[in-house]
């Protein structure tokens, strides 16, 4: 497969090591996706591997629109936080007073917020247990929709029959627990306080003033340009390679599966760490980190928080089988960047690869 690259600012940015990662990741693991740098708005590295569509043999590039699994929390994130603006909600709203006893798990604690729903401390039951998943992962998330066919699952009240009589883990607010299952929950809030479908809610309050006009939750049977088909890997040599249709949900909801460009993402970057999406006030509560995920990370209202000083970086990350994204702001250097792919395992090898890039720059 080809690499794809465009003209781009020169910006002094030493790139040798990434570029040299990108090719063996491509030879290796069949890479195929777009990385994206940005610094004050210009960009100053894009390119692009593989194929979008390994049938029609069409290239990725910079209209390239891929699925972004749990990148999409950020989004939901920044919808709940707007409604907190607006009074319709609050971060210490409890959830069982605003969800109906339908449209909640049943065995929901009354003392879970929306709060802990944003910073995954609510201790609910999840419907995909990532701390339990083995490294099969992509097989195993596949397996949920077995009896549970994707094209049922088209609303996130869809989902309730996966973990709505499930006992939670623990009592709220006693430790970091990735959950998918919360964001269901924010979701049914949103619809809940607006009436409205919740994807909905999130292009009107995220990606229209954002400016994320390639942005959406595109259906598996609809038929979109620059839309990049998302791939698993051939279950033996010599077999095919497949698509994800049957291993995702037909479509994205409040925990995952919007689509979106690189170039939407740092628009979105840029608009959300100027305020323009949620007031500055609220802003800083959201970058505040509310718990620890590890030495090195904690959670905000959504949003990943990394590193300290110059390299510490805000931003969101996900995977779904076919489907690996992330993206970073480092504040400290006004740089972002992106990195989206419609073929498993080489997302995080390269953002570790930015990791070092970016701040070893910054360094020099």
């Amino acid at each position: 497969m080809a690499r794809h690259q465009r003209p781009r600012e020169t910006s002094g940015m030493r790139t040798d090591t990434l570029e040299t990662l990108l090719r063996r990741l491509q030879e290796e693991r069949s890479f195929s996706g777009t990385v994206l740098i940005t610094r004050a708005g210009r960009t100053v590295f894009e390119e692009h591997y593989g194929q979008a569509d390994r049938a029609a043999g069409v290239p990725v590039g910079s209209r390239t629109r891929f699925a972004l699994g749990s990148v999409t929390k950020i989004f939901t994130a920044t919808a709940v936080l707007t409604l907190v603006e607006e009074g319709a909600l609050r971060l210490d709203t409890r959830v069982r007073e605003l969800l109906p006893p339908d449209r909640r798990p049943s065995t929901l604690r009354e003392d879970v917020t929306v709060g802990h729903l944003l910073t995954h401390t609510s201790g609910i039951a999840d419907y995909f247990e990532e701390e339990t998943a083995t490294g099969e992962w992509v097989s195993e998330f596949a397996a949920l929709w077995r009896d549970r066919p994707v094209y049922r699952m088209l609303r996130p009240a869809d989902f309730l029959e996966f973990f709505g009589d499930l006992p939670p883990y623990r009592a709220p607010g006693v430790r970091y627990q990735y959950s998918n299952a919360g964001y269901i929950l924010l979701g049914l809030a949103v619809e809940q306080v607006t009436g409205r479908d919740c994807n909905e809610e999130v292009i009107a309050r995220v990606f229209d003033p954002a400016g994320m006009d390639a942005s959406g939750f595109f259906g598996s049977d609809e038929v979109r340009p620059d839309v990049a088909t998302g791939y698993l890997r051939p279950r033996a040599p010599g077999e095919p390679w497949r698509t994800n249709v049957f291993a995702v949900p037909s479509v994205g909801g409040p925990d995952g599966g919007a689509f979106s460009t690189a170039a939407d993402l740092d628009r979105f970057l840029s608009a959300y760490a100027a305020g323009e999406l949620v007031k500055p006030a609220l802003l800083t509560e959201a970058l505040t980190p509310h718990t620890r995920m590890d030495d090195h990370s904690a959670m905000g209202h959504g949003v990943y928080l990394l590193g300290k000083g110059q390299e510490r970086a805000f931003g969101a990350e996900g995977a779904d089988p076919g489907a690996e994204a992330l993206i970073r702001r480092y504040p400290e250097l006004d740089i972002h960047t992106v990195v989206l792919s419609n073929v498993n395992d080489s997302a995080w090898t390269i953002d570790d690869c930015l990791r070092a890039t970016v701040t070893g720059n910054a360094a020099g």
